[in-house]
């Protein structure tokens, strides 16, 4: 999977975002289980699933503070 682009994370709703937010915890935490017990064949995932996962929360927080302040 290439590096998402942000203009993609922005035409989710809400709910979309939560449920990526989710997953992509829940695969960063089977990466460590993986890379603890020595299974982890695929080390690059670190890194994307960081970096999409920064722009989800990066997005959910732009939505949550544009929507108290109007």
């Amino acid at each position: 999977m290439a590096k998402p682009d942000i203009s993609e994370v922005t035409k989710l709703t809400d709910d979309d975002i939560q449920n990526k937010i989710n997953e992509i915890r829940k695969e960063l935490f089977d990466l460590r289980f993986q890379r603890a017990t020595r299974q982890l064949t695929k080390s690059h995932r670190f890194k994307e699933a960081r970096i999409q996962l920064a722009q989800l929360l990066t997005v959910q927080s732009d939505r949550s503070r544009s929507s108290t302040s109007s």
